[in-house]
């Protein structure tokens, strides 16, 4: 019998954007079982709380058949991914790779994490052209100044940013 492939797909998701969700839908071609790792990295001044963010993702993979549904965990993690991805036996890191600039950060991640766990592979995928651009960061600055985010996140999100802007 074969043995069941996980795949940890770890980020801040704040919030979760339609390139966030691109990587989820093709990190299912790829594993068995994906867990999506919502960090808890207060350093980073997320919008959304920890438990805003996991139901948001949760929301927002509702939509997928229910067979890709029972195949996704979310569990949020703090401290190192590599321990995290131990925790949850995961065989591969996915990461999403929007342009060359993401690539020198997580290629040291990566290389940091393949020597303190060879056994754990690190995937990048790279984003389609139609979401390369997309960041959480500049969909929050956007919603923050009164723009429309709607072509950059799922309608879940967009409303949820409009009501923490209070644009209703």
């Amino acid at each position: 019998m074969a043995v069941e492939r996980t795949g940890v797909y770890p980020g801040t998701f704040d919030p979760i954007t339609s390139g966030h969700m691109e990587v989820v839908r093709r990190s299912l071609r790829l594993v068995d079982k994906l867990v999506i790792g919502p960090a808890i990295n207060i350093s980073k001044g997320p919008l959304f709380s920890l438990e805003e963010r996991i139901e948001i993702i949760k929301d927002d993979i509702s939509d997928f058949p229910q067979a890709d549904r029972e195949r996704i965990e979310v569990v949020p993690f703090e401290g190192l991914l590599i321990h995290f991805a131990r925790k949850v036996q995961a065989s591969v890191i996915i990461r999403g790779l929007r342009a060359v600039s993401d690539f020198e950060y997580e290629i040291q991640m990566a290389n940091m994490n393949a020597r303190m766990e060879p056994a754990i592979e690190t995937i990048f995928l790279m984003a389609s052209d139609r979401h390369q651009f997309i960041a959480s960061s500049l969909v929050k600055d956007i919603a923050r100044l009164g723009g429309d985010t709607s072509q950059f996140v799922s309608k879940r999100v967009f409303e949820r940013l409009k009501q923490k802007f209070g644009r209703h």
